[in-house]
């Protein structure tokens, strides 16, 4: 309880959370979509086929040994991030509607 608050009186949201009740689930949801269109872009990856080359003295150096490109990876990773954020919102949300049993 504050100082100025009754045992009977409730206080209204503050702005500031009000804006980010509604900025940080938006900007999860376009991170996801922006990721998901960017991985989405890229799907194409070239693979080439090799041979044993019995002389030969060079080492083959794959990309990472993936077959994913870098902005497929990029792009996976920008909605993981996305879906990470909107957890963490609802998970604040419910949180906060379950520590309040008079709401």
């Amino acid at each position: 309880m504050g100082e100025h608050n009754t045992l009977g009186e409730r206080t209204s949201p503050q702005p500031a959370r009000r804006v980010s009740a509604v900025v940080v689930p938006l900007l999860g949801l376009i991170a996801v979509i922006v990721g998901v269109v960017l991985a989405w872009n890229n799907l194409e990856t070239n693979v080439g086929w090799f041979a044993y080359a019995p002389l030969s003295d060079t080492v083959f150096m794959g990309d990472n040994g993936s077959f994913v490109s870098k902005g497929t990876q990029l792009g996976l990773t920008i909605a993981g991030l996305g879906l990470l954020v909107l957890a963490f919102w609802a998970g604040l949300r419910i949180g906060r509607r379950g520590s309040h049993p008079d709401r």
